[in-house]
């Protein structure tokens, strides 16, 4: 195994769980630090330790390889004296928003790497986020904080599509959003409340005009989704998904440095721009893929602002890159 050198899908996999966990374990440490509720600190504590082992087998990994570690983040970006910016609750749902977007992501990396010692890595990190996902949803459940996704009625046979007219979106009778549909929408909600409460938090605590600006656009740009997409269900006589309590506390003090509140943000729109992307890959209501085609472009936008920041900050650590053979040929 150590004469098969790593490929580039497996660079990229274990390169940006690297990085992603590294940002996820400061948001740990900050929320473990705090932690009152004797339910909630079991759970963060043990996805603490899952991120923080993450991060130990792939240095170990990378430097038996002789490839450079990435710098990301580290205490350097965390203030455990800042107050608590978030409550319990949030923590508790920071967990299970982490461990579904984990299911994804790993599940999508595991599918394209084939050397054994990193596919036995992935397949740890997806049984981890599946059992953090079980324990993460039914401790919410039993804090009255998960929100469950619209019932619909079994049918009673199977049917099959007669018209063309099921696509219709703009003229005619709309029909009903079908079960796949109301998922995305869920779903989607759900992604942008969590999103508004981060924001809000991480509003309360930057001082920096240009990046206060960029997370209020963000969670403007969250806001009108949620009131988007609750409209839908509500025109289908569906209740709409309400937010849970608030979440974010008074504190004004930052909790985390600049550095990665600015990649936190642009991870979780990066994030969003799967999601939609998913979304209106298996919608076939014209409305609504119209729409999530809308915000799809707006978020791609919002994300190439928060890049731009990035960049001009120094703070966006480029991945590792395939060599400029035209440059090396100087042709």
């Amino acid at each position: 195994m150590k004469n098969i050198n790593l490929t580039s899908t497996e660079i990229s996999a274990l390169w940006a769980t690297y990085i992603n966990d590294c940002a996820s374990v400061c948001f740990l440490k900050h929320f473990s630090h705090h932690v009152q509720d004797a339910e909630i600190k079991p759970i963060l504590k043990e996805a603490l330790s899952i991120g923080e082992s993450h991060i130990k087998a792939i240095k170990e990994l990378f430097q038996q390889e002789s490839f450079p570690v990435p710098k990301a983040f580290s205490d350097e970006d965390l203030n455990l004296s800042a107050p608590p910016l978030y409550t319990d609750l949030y923590a508790l749902s920071y967990v299970y928003g982490m461990s579904r977007i984990g299911l994804i992501s790993y599940g999508t990396m595991y599918s394209n790497i084939a050397r054994e010692d990193v596919m036995d890595f992935f397949a740890q990190t997806l049984h981890q986020s599946a059992q953090l996902y079980r324990k993460s949803v039914n401790l919410m459940l039993s804090k009255g904080i998960y929100d469950r996704p619209p019932k619909i009625p079994y049918p009673e046979s199977v049917t099959f599509v007669e018209k063309e007219s099921y696509l219709n979106g703009w003229l005619g009778e709309l029909r009903p959003l079908n079960a796949i549909e109301l998922t995305e929408i869920f779903f989607n909600i759900e992604r942008n409340y969590f999103g508004v409460l981060l924001l809000t938090g991480l509003l309360q605590v930057t001082k920096d005009e240009e990046i206060k600006k960029h997370l209020m656009n963000g969670k403007q740009l969250a806001e009108k989704q949620i009131k988007t997409f609750n409209n839908l269900l509500l025109n289908e006589e569906l209740l709409g998904t309400v937010p849970v309590a608030m979440e974010v506390t008074t504190s004004t003090t930052s909790p985390f440095s600049d550095k990665l509140i600015m990649f936190t943000v642009n991870s979780l729109y990066s994030a969003g721009i799967t999601t939609l992307g998913h979304s209106i890959a298996v919608s076939t209501r014209r409305d609504l893929s119209a729409q999530l085609s809308k915000y799809l472009t707006e978020v791609l936008s919002y994300g190439d602002d928060g890049v731009s920041i990035m960049i001009e900050r120094g703070w966006l650590e480029q991945p590792p890159q395939a060599p400029n053979r035209r440059q090396l040929m100087h042709v």
